[in-house]
């Protein structure tokens, strides 16, 4: 969950370790902080709070220069927020910056109690202590590297500096890391995230788990080397060439990265039509559908389990294959009932999501297919799944998750269409064009959105409401809401009002209710049964319905366009917008809101 960044080479370390920690305040954070390495010494300078707030510091010591230097943006795990228990950690031998969280922290603690003297109250310095203490035993850097890192258990990634030695080292297990070089240059650099190296890089490493490695910038031919644990060469690791543009991490003319993700929906739909239905994509679709399961595991978290219960939707309805759906954090613990005639579908958008992982290395122990619906080509899930389908979401920044949804949604849409051989289908061709016009028409109602969120941000709460397909989107927009406006919100499936949270109904609670045609008698009986009790009603049902707008206080009619299988995602954009303007209007931190984090690669 913390950015790191780490640079060796010929120039000043400052700018594109500062630039790299930038990209990646997106991530979430609470402190920041960089060491620099110069004539042997290390100069640590950390700031509780924003990056601002690092830069500031930073030009009261602008005489420190180094060419070498790791930095960090944490979010806190072990220990309170504040300057100390900032990253880096660092002593006379070595500087580390950590990744992860080292469950067994407590006894090293305890076992190195009079050996070594602590600073911080975090994990991360017991790796440090370990490091050192290590290394006096075994005086040889990458030795006493391997020998601490197998003493600490859980997952991790580990960045590290040695007094004396121009390397920069990095090892990880179930954590992101990748490594970066200037081929023209011979700089090297590393990261928990890909984003953080455009335009500073040639070539991307992702090397695999338990793989150290070591970058020098002054080595001769490959600036990079790998080894396992017993220090021999190793080849466990994954070179990607292609570099993304660096306008994937910028707002351009919006205000928002979420505002710009959430109109880059409809032409991201037109783009995966168009690589899935390439001849080497229709082969990998065809590989992964080759077999129908007897049962299929959907697994993830948050909004991508959101997309994973609209999936399960057709599954269901198009294959009749029997799919049950779980939060990673609760299916690895719950002793689940597996076989080897099933499948797991794993979804992330960053592919390193830590519970999702686990589910993943689970069900592949016990014999299951597993595919992974991701992001991020050469993440971990990306490379540790069977079988991986890209959402081609590109780099999503803001950490409230919208066009991956959109994209995951429709992946989910292909693989079931595979199952039924029905990939090539006009119908297909036809609904992915409906989304799009819809999707468009959607875009253009933000000014009428825009108004009904003016009027509504102030009320007490708000309770999302949807049946069948469009249940999962009242979880997905009550998500939303909370996450980005932190309001009090929830999802409900329409039916389930009246045992229970009818209850909450008063003329401060506000009813986000979708009435699409489905099911539409159902569900506008529920929207009257909140209106009898005073409730604030936001309605969202097709383009013109005289019944609704008279119920309703706000009304927002959408041109679905002729959409069918796919309307929950017309439904979820509209209520993307909704959620973006409340929290526009109440003032919060849109793209970084608070206590989250947008990779969360820790328990």
């Amino acid at each position: 969950m913390c950015g790191i960044v780490g640079y060796a080479g010929s120039s000043s370390a400052i700018a594109p370790i500062i630039d790299g920690l930038g990209r990646l305040e997106y991530r979430g954070y609470d402190s920041a902080g960089i060491c620099l390495l110069k004539n042997s010494k290390f100069h640590i300078i950390k700031k509780e709070g924003k990056l601002e707030n690092l830069k500031a510091e930073l030009k009261k010591h602008e005489t420190i220069t180094a060419n070498i230097g790791i930095g960090h943006t944490r979010w806190a795990t072990h220990g309170e927020v504040n300057d100390i228990n900032a990253h880096p950690h660092g002593n006379e031998i070595f500087s580390i910056v950590h990744n992860g969280i080292i469950e067994n922290a407590g006894k090293i603690r305890e076992n190195l109690a009079g050996q070594y003297d602590f600073v911080s109250q975090t994990d991360s310095e017991t790796f440090l202590a370990l490091l050192t203490l290590e290394y006096q035993k075994l005086q040889d850097v990458k030795e006493a590297i391997v020998s601490a890192f197998k003493m600490v258990e859980g997952n991790s990634a580990f960045v590290i500096l040695q007094k004396d030695d121009h390397r920069i080292y990095s090892i990880k297990k179930a954590a992101p890391l990748v490594c970066g070089v200037n081929e023209d240059s011979g700089e090297v650099f590393v990261s928990s995230d890909p984003y953080a190296l455009v335009g500073f890089c040639s070539k991307v490493i992702f090397p695999e788990d338990e793989v150290l490695a070591q970058g020098d910038h002054r080595a001769q031919g490959d600036s990079y080397s790998f080894y396992d644990l017993d220090l021999k060469k190793s080849h466990a690791y994954k070179i990607q060439e292609k570099q993304m543009s660096l306008d994937v991490v910028t707002k351009g003319d919006y205000e928002h990265f979420m505002l710009k993700e959430i109109f880059e929906q409809p032409e991201l739909v037109q783009k995966l039509y168009a690589i899935y239905t390439s001849e080497a994509y229709k082969k990998e679709l065809r590989l992964i559908c080759d077999e129908k399961p007897d049962l299929i595991h959907i697994i993830g978290c948050g909004t991508a389990l959101h997309a994973g219960y609209v999936i399960k939707s057709f599954f269901e309805k198009f294959n009749s294959i029997r799919t049950q759906t779980d939060f990673a954090s609760e299916f690895r613990y719950r002793n689940p009932l597996l076989s080897n005639s099933d499948m797991g579908l794993f979804i992330s958008q960053s592919g390193e999501t830590a519970d999702t992982l686990a589910c993943q290395e689970q069900c592949q122990k016990a014999g299951l297919k597993t595919v992974g619906i991701v992001n991020v080509e050469g993440s971990t899930l990306f490379r540790k799944c069977d079988q991986s389908a890209l959402i081609h979401a590109g780099a999503e920044i803001g950490v409230a998750s919208t066009k991956a949804f959109t994209q995951m949604v429709l992946v989910g849409y292909l693989l079931s269409k595979n199952f039924e051989k029905e990939m090539t289908s006009d119908n297909v061709k036809k609904e992915f064009e409906c989304l799009n016009l819809a999707l468009q028409n959607v875009l253009k109602m933000e000014s009428k959105i825009k108004e009904i969120a003016k009027s509504i941000y102030n009320y007490k709460g708000f309770i999302f409401t949807g049946r069948r397909e469009q249940f999962p989107i009242a979880l997905e927009g009550a998500l939303k809401l909370k996450e980005i406006a932190y309001v009090h919100a929830e999802g409900y499936a329409s039916g389930e009002l009246k045992h229970g949270p009818i209850a909450l109904f008063d003329e401060s609670m506000v009813n986000i209710a979708l009435v699409p045609d489905d099911l539409y008698e159902k569900t506008f009986s529920n929207a009257q049964e909140v209106k009898a009790r005073r409730g604030v009603m936001v309605i969202l049902g097709e383009q013109r319905n005289k019944e609704l707008e008279e119920i309703s206080d706000f009304y927002l009619g959408i041109d679905y366009c002729g959409v069918e299988d796919l309307k929950p995602i017309v439904s979820n954009v509209a209520l993307q917008l909704l959620s973006y303007h409340i929290a526009k209007f109440k003032g919060t931190d849109i793209d970084k809101p608070r206590n989250l984090a947008k990779s969360v690669t820790v328990e």
